[in-house]
């Protein structure tokens, strides 16, 4: 197998170097380029964009930061994957980000597991069988749909479309329960070109719809093992996780 060829951008040397040591075994990564500045990136991905499968992108850097390796790879049409890992996360700098097509946004400090996971995902998620994946996305976009509908939720709140991609990537990346606020919120804020805390109140607005007008009968079904229902609404949380858990022992079930 051809290993993902890496270029990390990031002015801090000790955490190239840990980087490169945690890939140095890897069969799957490698940890090919490295630049300390927008600048030096720019020039080393224009002279061996041939040689680059995915930059991992810093945003602040003396001399130029990483909106200016982004705007310029836009200008010149250099197409790459892209995972910004960077400690500053305000949510205008991150619209900025969105705009130019980043696959994720880790926020420093990051597990390496998680770095390699983020790499794996957006490299290899389209090497996957076309047809199948397409059949099996469609399928449990409706099935997400369809559970949201009976819950309550209409289609034209902020907060519908939020839970709807959550349940998606816990449902395909059961790693990611352990940080909803830390990485699935800051991801939804890129998606959709907004806040963290935007996300969250939308979803918490639309949790409220749905205990108000939903289905109890299926509220009971689905939340009663994990939330006393009679005394309190579950939290953001709770909500995304057990649906997206339902929605997979139904998946198991009939093979999707």
């Amino acid at each position: 197998m051809k290993k993902i060829r890496v270029l990390m951008v990031d002015d801090n040397t000790n955490l190239i170097d840990m980087v490169k040591e945690y890939f140095s075994s890897s069969s799957e990564i490698s940890i090919d380029l490295e630049a300390s500045d927008g600048l030096e990136a720019m020039k080393i991905i224009e002279e061996k964009k041939d040689e680059i499968d995915l930059i991992i992108l810093d945003l602040i850097m003396p001399k130029k930061d990483g909106l200016y390796v982004l705007e310029e790879m836009k200008k010149k049409n250099i197409i790459k994957k892209v995972v910004v890992a960077t400690s500053y996360n305000a949510s205008d700098v991150i619209r900025q980000v969105s705009d130019y097509g980043t696959n994720y946004f880790i926020l420093k400090p990051f597990e390496l597991d998680d770095l390699e996971k983020r790499i794996l995902e957006a490299c290899r998620r389209e090497e996957k069988i076309g047809k199948n994946i397409d059949f099996y996305y469609n399928n449990l976009q409706i099935s997400i749909t369809k559970v949201l509908h009976e819950l309550g939720i209409p289609s034209h709140i902020k907060g519908y479309q939020y839970i709807r991609e959550a349940i998606g990537v816990i449902y395909e990346r059961p790693d990611v329960i352990g940080g909803i606020t830390k990485e699935l919120y800051p991801e939804l804020a890129l998606k959709f070109d907004t806040t963290v805390s935007r996300v969250e109140r939308a979803i918490r607005h639309a949790i409220e719809v749905s205990w108000n007008r939903g289905d109890w009968n299926l509220m009971e079904e689905i939340f009663g093992h994990s939330v006393d229902i009679d005394k309190a609404k579950p939290t953001n949380s709770e909500f995304i996780v057990t649906i997206a858990d339902k929605l997979k022992l139904e998946g198991n079930k009939i093979g999707i």
